[in-house]
């Protein structure tokens, strides 16, 4: 322990509890993506992230599309079945929630729910109480 009553251990400090950024968790998934390659992904020597290219004079990147490089479009089943595992994959990604959280959840939503039609029905009760007084 530390002065301050802190661990001095390294583990916790490269290994923090959740909520963590998803770009700290891409990194965790693909440490190797990028190395070896001198122009890959994730290589940003001499470059900014996100850098546009030097023949641009918007600051924008180059929006060149498949069909503007010529590419075929995929089959429909092919379409398909890549879209089904990118939803896959973004669901992996997610944070679910504990049973916990989800009953308090439901129970914060039931009663504000609740509450609204309690407030819509007495204002309902009001103000046809107001019209029947002026318009009898």
């Amino acid at each position: 322990m530390s002065d301050d009553g802190e661990k001095d251990n390294g583990a916790d400090e490269q290994r923090s509890s959740r909520p963590e950024s998803a770009a700290s968790r891409r990194a965790r998934r693909r440490p190797a993506e990028g190395k070896g390659e001198p122009g890959g992904k994730g290589s940003v020597k001499g470059k900014s992230a996100g850098a546009s290219p030097p023949n641009r004079t918007d600051g924008g990147s180059p929006a060149v599309t498949k069909r503007d490089r010529g590419e075929p479009k995929q089959p429909l089943p092919k379409r398909i079945v890549r879209y089904l595992r990118e939803v896959v994959a973004e669901l992996r990604k997610v944070i679910w929630p504990t049973r916990k959280q989800m009953v308090t959840y439901t129970i914060v939503v039931i009663v504000f729910v609740i509450f609204m039609v309690s407030l819509v029905a007495l204002l309902d009760w009001g103000f046809g109480k107001v019209m029947f007084a002026l318009f009898g």
